[in-house]
Formats: structure tokens, C-alpha cells, sequence
């Protein structure tokens, strides 16, 4: 094998390496950005039962009349479903991915 032909091998097996490590090295990146979305969306969900508790107080002590705490209710347990259901989604890609 003569020089040229040994480099040329050496530098398509580091380019097939670079190629194929790639994904393994940015998995760490995509598990911490999902880490702190998780994060963000438990914060946001603690918030939304919050808020949920708060109204039902305020219809409690009369600061809510029925009809506007149970729009109030809907509109917040609407909320509530969709950042559950984000969760349920990123945690769902998790479990398919194996992490």
C-alpha cells in the first residue's frame, strides 16, 4: 500500500468515526434541553393546580360567582390538560428512546 493510499484510508476512517459519533456525542445536549423543558413544564403545571385551588377558594368565599368560576375552572383545567399532555409527550419520547 503505498502512502498516499494509507492516508487517504486513515482519513475516511476518522471521517466515518466524526460521522458516526455525532449523534452520540449531542445526545447529551438534547437530554438537558429536555430535562429543563420537563422542568419547566412541572413548574408550569404546580402554577395551573395553583391557580385551579385559588379559584375554587375565591368562588368559596363569594369573590366568584358560579357562572364565572366555572368558565374560570374550565379555562384552567383546559390549560392544566395541555401542559400534561406535553409532559406525557416529551416523557412518552423518552421511554421510546430508552432513556
Amino acid at each position: 500500500m503505498t502512502p498516499e493510499a494509507a492516508f487517504a484510508a486513515v482519513l475516511v476512517a476518522l471521517l466515518v468515526a466524526a460521522i458516526l459519533a455525532r449523534p452520540i456525542l449531542r445526545g447529551g445536549e438534547v437530554d438537558v434541553r429536555e430535562d429543563e423543558e420537563l422542568a419547566s413544564l412541572e413548574t408550569a403545571k404546580e402554577s395551573k393546580y395553583r391557580e385551579i385551588r385559588d379559584a375554587e377558594l375565591d368562588h368559596r368565599i363569594g369573590k366568584l360567582t358560579e357562572e364565572d368560576w366555572r368558565r374560570t375552572d374550565r379555562e384552567l383545567r383546559a390549560q392544566a390538560v395541555e401542559i400534561l399532555e406535553r409532559m406525557d409527550k416529551l416523557g412518552g419520547d423518552r421511554a421510546a428512546e430508552g432513556r
